[in-house]
């Protein structure tokens, strides 16, 4: 199966461009097709400036997707953007329009967590329009399906992977994959300018930044270099409103300090091992233990805490046994009996959990991403990435325990929206933390702690501060909320960019 199609395509700034006057070129399964007919004058003029201005012109537009029956019934382009020109390091992106009025509508630059998870879960497993059939494998492509709860009924939503080394981002050369907290900034920053500069038709839309988990640590730090771009006069300038961020990372200590409590609360521990362990520790920061009685009491905290689903404390733990892997072994045999191997780039595939558990899906993503029918199909560059997988946790990252409150405050005090959700069944990045940090930006509540509804039901809670931050629990959710709550936090987020109470 083909690509979709290309609109524009090149390489600079020592490749080239190519375009016919008064054309569009699109290729769509072998046939070419004019798009539309521009002033033959003044649309080479556009792609001259394309070429000489944007680091990488690589786009292509996705009509078609294996595992998925029939047309896509939304826009879904795909490219990459070059940030690091030292090591060539480009990452890859997923554009998908909005289903309603995509002129008008927001644009959200969507951040997944990890660090280096691929946006591709954010796509399928929260935000997006497609969704995987969570079915037994059996060695046939994973089958799509479309997501009515879709974020991209309301906005426009680009979803990089971000950091290099995520998903389909890659490097040329291995010194591009030593990342950080600032340099995931920064190149994130980079990847916005350039990809507004290649589609200008949005640059004056509302700019939301998005992400959740370790990204909500990272979507203020990249917001803020949004409004110190604006302040400096750069183009383009930015139409920035706010930013959105769930069950988010501040990197400060509230975030693993507030488990104790969350945990006691949800009947996981003792009462017993609740109060020794605040007592021997001091209220220090549980990161950093400082004495053995707060080590050992931290420990026996660490065992009812691996013995759960810390990311969703009501749903089964899925972590792989024998019987999985041996499963697993038959489902690759049954899979090298159907399928040529060159069509494979499986290098150490994940062990299928029970059918029951969440994280099948995960797997399936793994079987999807790496077929070379998939890979095509959304025009990857052959050579770049051997193996994907859906979160990359062997790459370096140097994860610093410095707090974002800083960077939350000084967006807040510009006037900027932003909307703080939390799954309220998360033990990862509990509610509690999210809440008391919140609270020590010391602004005044103008809307009371109440409920939310959808459906004529309780989806959660929520408050109003009087520096444009809204904070919301959601009822039931987990450590991605929109995963566990479709319906719920769709509402949630068609209410909060229409400003009007949720």
């Amino acid at each position: 199966m083909e690509p979709g199609g290309v609109l524009v395509r090149g390489i600079s700034p020592v490749g080239f461009c190519y375009f016919f006057p008064g054309t569009v070129i699109m290729k769509q399964s072998g046939r070419k097709k004019k798009m539309m007919a521009i002033a033959p004058l003044f649309f080479p003029l556009i792609l001259i400036f394309l070429c000489l201005f944007s680091s990488v012109l690589s786009a292509s537009v996705i009509t078609h997707l294996p595992g998925f029956r029939g047309p896509l019934p939304f826009y879904l382009e795909t490219g990459y953007v070059e940030v690091d020109k030292e090591n060539g390091g480009e990452l890859f992106y997923y554009f998908i329009q909005s289903e309603s009025k995509p002129a008008e509508d927001p644009l959200f630059l969507w951040l997944t967590g990890g660090p280096r998870c691929s946006a591709f879960s954010g796509l399928v497993f929260e935000i997006g329009p497609l969704k995987f059939v969570t079915a037994e494998y059996n060695g046939s492509f994973p089958s799509l399906v479309y997501n009515p709860y879709s974020w991209t009924k309301v906005a426009n939503v680009i979803f990089v992977d971000s950091p290099m080394g995520s998903g389909f981002s890659y490097s040329r050369k291995d010194e591009g994959y030593d990342a950080n907290d600032t340099s995931w900034s920064e190149q994130t920053y980079k990847f916005l300018i350039q990809w507004l500069v290649e589609h200008p038709q949005f640059i004056s839309n509302p700019l939301y930044i998005a992400g959740d988990s370790y990204a909500g640590k990272i979507v203020p730090m990249v917001a803020k270099k949004v409004v110190e771009g604006i302040n400096e006069g750069k183009e383009p300038l930015l139409n920035l409103q706010g930013y959105l961020i769930g069950n988010p990372v501040t990197g400060g200590k509230v975030d693993k300090n507030s488990q104790l409590p969350y945990a006691h609360g949800m009947g996981i521990i003792s009462d017993d091992l609740f109060e020794m362990t605040q007592r021997s520790c001091l209220g220090q920061d549980y990161r950093t233990p400082t004495n053995s009685q707060c080590v050992k009491y931290l420990d026996t905290y660490d065992h009812f805490y691996s013995e759960i689903n810390q990311g969703h404390i009501l749903e089964m733990a899925c972590a792989p046994d024998i019987e999985a892997n041996h499963l697993h072994r038959r489902m690759l045999a049954t899979f090298d009996k159907r399928y040529s191997k060159q069509n494979l780039h499986f290098l150490r595939p994940p062990p299928l959990p029970d059918l029951s558990c969440r994280t099948y899906a995960y797997v399936l993503s793994y079987y999807w991403a790496n077929s070379k029918t998939v890979r095509k199909a959304l025009a990857i560059k052959q050579g770049t990435i051997k193996e994907w997988v859906r979160c990359n946790f062997t790459l370096p990252y140097t994860h610093g325990f410095g707090s974002n409150i800083d960077y939350h405050l000084s967006l807040l005090q510009r006037g900027y929206r932003a909307l703080v959700y939390s799954g309220d069944h998360d033990l990862v990045i509990p509610f509690l933390g999210t809440r008391q940090w919140i609270k020590s930006l010391n602004s005044s509540i103008v809307d009371n702690w109440r409920s939310w509804f959808v459906d004529g039901q309780v989806a959660g809670y929520t408050m109003a501060y009087s520096n444009n931050l809204t904070f919301a629990t959601v009822k039931g959710a987990g450590h991605t909320a929109p995963e566990y709550k479709p319906k719920e936090c769709q509402a949630m987020i068609s209410r909060w960019i229409a400003n009007v109470p949720l």
